[in-house]
């Protein structure tokens, strides 16, 4: 073999190599990958059906149900447009609070009620995600022009 197709060979076994790395990564990416969605966006179906997702807003007031067993947890979140019903089991953290801000990670139940594997709640009194504020600051803006 001569020199020239030595480094040809080198060249394209190197190349499929780094193909190869860079789509494991990728494929490893995409599979941890968690979108967030507002509960405007899952009630209009943009969520996606069997997988792992984000949703984000406000626990509404009056709308936090504990189990006999103590740690199952109904809730409600908002946008103050929509409202998607949430059920967690599990230690809820210290900061959730009905009318703050949360977010739950898990999947969408095919009755409509978000099943949460995590529940993450602000940490002080000016913090919500940048996600569920913003998502909060829309459908209020997009309330308050259907009403006018």
């Amino acid at each position: 073999m001569k020199n020239r197709h030595k480094r040809a060979a080198l060249i394209v076994g190197g190349l499929a190599a780094l193909g190869l790395a860079a789509a494991l990564v990728l494929n490893a990416f995409r599979s941890n990958l968690v979108f967030f969605f507002t509960p405007t966006q899952v009630a209009a179906g943009e969520a996606p059906k069997d997988r792992t997702f984000r949703i984000g807003g406000l626990v509404e007031t009056g709308s936090v149900k504990r189990a006999a067993d103590g740690l199952t947890v109904q809730f409600v979140v908002t946008d103050t447009a929509r409202q998607i019903p949430v059920a967690y089991t599990g230690i809820l953290p210290d900061l959730f609070r009905e009318g703050k801000g949360v977010v739950a990670q898990g999947k969408l139940g095919h009755d409509g009620v978000f099943v949460a594997s995590e529940v993450l709640a602000k940490h002080d009194e000016n913090y919500m995600p940048p996600e569920a504020a913003h998502a909060v600051e829309q459908a209020h803006k997009a309330a308050q022009s259907v009403k006018q």
